[in-house]
């Protein structure tokens, strides 16, 4: 990376009801049922018995859960959970009648017929779910982003050592043979150093509408719960589900959201096996105002020593006037249409079911690797295909989902470095969004040929940036009347997970949230 310098730049839910010493009464359960759990590992399921899992959340990836565990033999759903009532019983619909429903983790956490669980809640509740679980003895398999903040992605990396747990992040594409060998194979040096690892979203995502004051939260819906660390504020947007992505509070944007997979394996690519060096993030929310506060164009740069990892967020179409559907209401079927759209994609402009979406040398949602003797693309989430500096096809890569498979797998063995998605790996690439945000969140908006000329000292970042002001162009965009953020140029002190230099203060202070109590991260590490 070139001329950094030269940028200017409780163990248990609460229930209104619940009285302290009902809620320490309560926690000593838990504790307990954590060693029961812990200890008798061998007794509850064995090597030959079924191993009893509950899912908690059930929309978006949830339902993938569902799907993937009912495949799996020699596994038993036991029960589901979800603070809104009309989801979870939609949800038992299709279930068998013995699967019990929970709407309070907390009762779920102390059923001593639960060896595992699966987390597919929004993001601001994945880790303090994940360590509860831990702490009661259970195994988990945690949806990505494994984290909300860079803080409490630690406290849950310490909790799976703590308390000797399986803990897999929901990073899938790790588990698919096309892909580990691509990896393998570019490693090796096969198309020679890698230059620059790229990530991009190119994901249509159209306006949430703006509404004019506070929505009613639905009336199936237990907002403490669904709250939980995060603030129990008042709505500000007509959907509560899945739209909860476009808001900070309780998201992390399409970084967090997609962008955790492709930088995950961007830095998988190039070897990298912890944060950068500096981070730095320009965009914004462009193109129309509504209710969302994250970024729907946006570029990150991480600056590693061995390439910097840049990735990219494009929500709106490849031009203005194109008639762009969302990507879905459901990140299931949006992951499975990435995976299935990758075999439709040519190389240039193409469509991502069926929206006039950009992309980068065919890839709207993936990766390109960059190398002296060629290039790496991957554009669905198991396959990938290298190509020599003059286009051809040097070699193919193929592959199936076999994530979840893998979690019981090593649930069953205990054979931890089988796991292919550690979370320990989960949290760094978690931590990748979190500091693209961070920056993000610090800067300010910039006329565009100040930002031009402040960035012009990084080659990578100046080059992304171009392509990006030509797309917004393309959008009706005019930067001039509304400027894109240039975000603050973070120094990280990567084993610390901490950052130094001028912008210190305000960029540590956000490494960790305010928890709203009880719903506490505990401090482990």
């Amino acid at each position: 990376m070139t001329s950094w310098k030269n940028v200017n730049l409780n163990l248990r839910l609460p229930m209104n009801h619940l009285t302290r010493r009902t809620f320490l009464q309560q926690t000593a359960l838990i504790g307990a049922t954590a060693a029961f759990s812990a200890r008798s590992w061998a007794q509850v399921a064995g090597a030959n018995g079924d191993l009893r899992v509950a899912v908690v959340g059930l929309n978006g990836r949830g339902k993938s859960h569902l799907g993937s565990l009912a495949k799996i033999k020699g596994v038993r759903l036991v029960a589901i959970c979800d603070a809104d009532t009309a989801v979870l019983e939609r949800t038992k619909e299709n279930l068998d009648a013995s699967v019990r429903t929970y709407v309070d983790l907390r009762e779920l956490l102390a059923a001593t017929d639960i060896d595992a669980i699966t987390i597919a809640t929004p993001n601001h509740l994945h880790s303090l779910l994940a360590i509860w679980a831990c702490q009661a003895g259970k195994d988990v398999y945690v949806e990505k982003p494994v984290s909300h903040n860079v803080w409490e992605g630690r406290q849950l990396v310490a909790a799976a050592a703590k308390y000797g747990r399986v803990v897999q992040a929901g990073t899938q594409i790790r588990s698919g043979d096309g892909l580990r060998e691509a990896v393998a194979w570019t490693q090796a040096g096969n198309l020679g150093k890698i230059t620059a690892a790229r990530g991009f979203c190119y994901k249509a995502r159209p306006s949430i509408g703006k509404t004019s004051g506070p929505q009613p939260v639905p009336a199936s819906v237990n907002y403490d719960l669904w709250s939980g660390p995060a603030p129990k504020a008042e709505l500000h947007r007509k959907r509560l589900h899945y739209d909860w992505h476009w808001d900070y509070l309780t998201g992390n944007g399409d970084v967090g959201n997609q962008g955790i997979h492709q930088m995950d394996v961007a830095r998988w690519f190039l070897g990298e096996t912890g944060l950068p060096r500096h981070t730095l993030s320009i965009g914004g929310r462009l193109g129309y105002e509504d209710d969302g506060n994250t970024p729907n164009t946006q570029v990150v740069i991480h600056d590693y020593a061995t390439a910097p990892l840049i990735f990219e967020v494009r929500g709106l179409p490849s031009k203005a006037g194109a008639a762009v559907a969302a990507a879905t209401g459901d990140e299931a079927g949006a992951e499975a249409a990435n995976a299935a759209a990758g075999a439709e994609k040519t190389r240039g402009k193409g469509k991502r079911g069926g929206n006039p979406m950009d992309s980068y040398r065919g890839v709207g949602v993936g990766n390109v690797i960059d190398c002296e003797g060629g290039y790496v693309a991957t554009s669905n989430y198991f396959t990938a295909t290298a190509y020599d500096k003059a286009g051809q096809v040097v070699k193919e890569f193929r592959g199936t989902d076999g994530h979840m498979q893998n979690f019981v797998d090593v649930v069953r063995s205990r054979k931890l470095a089988d796991l292919r998605g550690p979370i320990l790996e989960g949290h760094l690439s978690s931590a990748l969004c979190h500091l693209g945000n961070i920056s993000h969140q610090l800067g300010r908006a910039v006329p565009p040929d100040v930002l031009r000329e402040k960035i012009s000292g990084n080659a990578p970042l100046a080059e992304a940036y171009g392509r990006m002001v030509e797309h917004l162009a393309a959008n009706n965009v005019d930067l001039r009347q509304t400027a894109a953020t240039l975000g603050v140029a973070l120094t990280v002190e990567a084993k610390a997970e901490r950052f130094t230099g001028p912008d210190a203060a305000a960029a540590n202070a956000m490494l960790r949230r305010a928890d709203r109590a009880p719903f506490t991260v505990p401090q482990l590490a």
